[in-house]
């Protein structure tokens, strides 16, 4: 009856997804995935963190339909087609690309080194590790990484906020690091402009810091609540605008996102309370992005097998429940009936850079989903 009643409950979601979804692709990894790491217009980078010794790191070619501008019923290929491939001896929690090159930097267990990769080259089909930068001893927590907005290639990565180092990914030389004695593990790193960049521990707590001012990092935000988990989302602006027009979303463990603006962070630009099912045995997979292309909104996932997506601009300074805009869920619906569906939980999200309502995520059963959600203030009016 159980086997049933889970066939019935799929073949449901199904048929709802026919007007749910404008674009619905699933697909199937080897492994899971905890990185969805954009490589180009056209591809994707995804790496396993499952097993101790032996970890694919591919790159992906998107379905031809899924960038079709026209004809898109016409397009022969729609699945995922692996462009290049290789495999890393340790698991991989963070992959970041190198703009302007065919690198990735990966991260993987804590005292682990960084890792870096080449993707393909001389007609290779094979990513190749290149060299690795070796963390700082005593490191208790995965290394975030965070590659350089424009010039030299440099890669920032921390575990801690007093180990945060930027380093030359070339000669491998230390460019810059932190003066603070803060031992809070780094939950989130982004660079604002070239040379600024934020820092978020997962106790909730913000810095800025200017790689040319020796007076190091700058304590902006502080959440309200002690004693809970949190990460961050930075809404990215152009390399070249001021960076403290951006905009930081943090989302905590009890389901609270506050959205700090850099030019006042001192309290919070709107905040909200999201009332979302928490299956997940850890938080190490809470995620918050903001959307490039849609404006205002944030997709919020890693407490169950769901992406939940939010409209900022119905907040408030006071925090009040959210209502979510579309909520995705079919990755449960690709999780084996013999196993408990309960135990998928998203590991990863990533916004299409110009496709408004496209959304790439993995979970850990591993099914790689992207799915385009109908705009239903559209379709009923």
């Amino acid at each position: 009856m159980e086997g049933s009643s889970y066939e019935d409950e799929v073949d449901d979601w199904f048929i709802e997804s026919i007007n749910l979804y404008t674009d619905l692709h699933l697909f199937e990894l080897q492994g899971p995935t905890q990185v969805i790491e954009w490589t180009g217009e056209k591809s994707i980078c995804v790496a396993g963190y499952g097993s101790s010794k032996r970890n694919e790191i591919l790159e992906l070619a998107l379905p031809q339909k899924l960038y079709a501008k026209e004809n898109r019923g016409l397009c022969p290929e729609r699945d995922f087609k692996v462009e290049h491939g290789g495999f890393s001896d340790t698991p991989i929690h963070c992959l970041k690309h190198v703009l302007g090159t065919r690198s990735v930097v990966t991260s993987g267990p804590p005292e682990s080194p960084l890792q870096i990769w080449r993707i393909g080259g001389d007609d290779s089909d094979v990513i190749k590790r290149t060299a690795c930068i070796e963390a700082s001893t005593g490191s208790r927590s995965q290394r975030k990484v965070a590659p350089s907005l424009s010039g030299k290639p440099c890669v920032l990565h921390a575990s801690q906020v007093n180990d945060t180092a930027l380093t030359d990914l070339e000669s491998h030389r230390s460019l810059y690091s932190v003066d603070t004695d803060c031992a809070d593990r780094v939950s989130g790193l982004e660079f604002v402009s070239a040379d600024e960049f934020v820092v978020c521990s997962d106790r909730g707590h913000l810095w800025l810091c200017d790689v040319r001012d020796p007076a190091g990092l700058q304590s902006v935000a502080s959440p309200e609540q002690e004693g809970l988990q949190w990460c961050m989302g930075l809404k990215k602006r152009h390399v070249h605008t001021d960076p403290a027009a951006c905009a930081v979303a943090r989302l905590s463990s009890a389901c609270q996102v506050l959205v700090t603006d850099l030019r006042s962070p001192r309290s919070p630009l709107c905040q909200a309370k999201m009332t979302i099912h928490q299956d997940a045995p850890c938080l190490d997979f809470m995620t918050v992005t903001w959307a490039p292309a849609l404006d205002q909104c944030v997709a919020v996932s890693g407490f169950n097998g769901a992406v939940h997506i939010y409209d900022t601009q119905s907040w408030g300074p006071a925090a009040t429940e959210a209502e979510p805009l579309f909520i995705h869920k079919g990755h449960r619906m690709s999780h084996d009936p013999d196993r408990d569906r309960d135990s998928v939980v998203v590991t990863t999200h990533v916004w299409h850079p110009w496709k408004p309502r496209t959304v790439l995520s993995a979970a850990t059963n591993g099914s790689l989903h992207v799915w385009d959600w109908a705009d239903q203030t559209a379709v009923h009016r």
